[in-house]
């Protein structure tokens, strides 16, 4: 005859203090593992194409069947040397992005920043500056993005000064900030409060310990 083993099982406001930290441990190291960066990646691709940028796109296979095209943005993070994030995009002039990204993020002086710097290389170039981003290696930072910058000029013209850099150094700061809203989403998500709420809302038990059980 097989033992039966009676088990007391516990909601998350019945653990003490340190049983309740490891139930926090325990849905962090595995509670994250859907795609929790979409609404960051979904409001980045609008912010792309307001500056100016066409992101690739690369075909994914679906469990079921048939294929998706996902953006081209990968990230790493948060606390390793290396991490960071990155994208692959065509970049052309773009109307009115100093005043679009404006209405469409008030407050963030950074994006308003990045889309003058390339409105004011545009404008010296008279707005013939087109770009390719590629990634390259095996992390995902800003300098992983292999960035080349050409004149489009029917006359045959050259760069002003110091052009290329400029969208270099632009480009690579809407990296930068995106890693920061990828950092900022998970830190959030991850926090005590939003973890104790999600626990509580799917009724998950645990032992005494605060070992999930159930």
């Amino acid at each position: 005859m097989p033992d039966i083993i009676e088990t007391t099982v516990y909601r998350f406001d019945e653990l003490s203090d340190a049983a309740r930290e490891k139930a926090r441990a325990w849905y962090r190291e595995g509670g994250l593992d859907y795609d929790w960066y979409d609404t960051v990646y979904e409001d980045f691709q609008r912010i792309a194409e307001i500056l100016g940028l066409n992101l690739k796109t690369r075909t994914v296979r679906l469990m079921g069947g048939g294929t998706r095209h996902d953006p081209c943005i990968w990230f790493r993070g948060f606390s390793s040397q290396g991490d960071g994030a990155c994208f692959e995009s065509w970049y052309s002039y773009p109307k009115d992005a100093p005043r679009l990204i404006r209405e469409h993020a008030p407050q963030d002086t950074e994006l308003h920043r990045i889309a003058d710097a390339l409105q004011t290389v545009q404008r010296r170039n008279f707005y013939q500056l087109r770009a390719e981003v590629s990634h390259r290696g095996h992390y995902y930072h800003e300098y992983c993005m292999s960035i080349s910058a050409e004149r489009d000029s029917p006359t045959g013209q050259d760069m002003t000064a110091d052009t290329e850099e400029t969208i270099i150094e632009a480009l690579r700061d809407l990296a930068r900030w995106l890693y920061r809203q990828l950092e900022r989403e998970y830190d959030y998500l991850s926090s005590d409060g939003v973890v104790d709420e999600t626990i509580a809302a799917n009724e998950y038990t645990f032992t005494e310990a605060g070992r999930r059980f159930g």
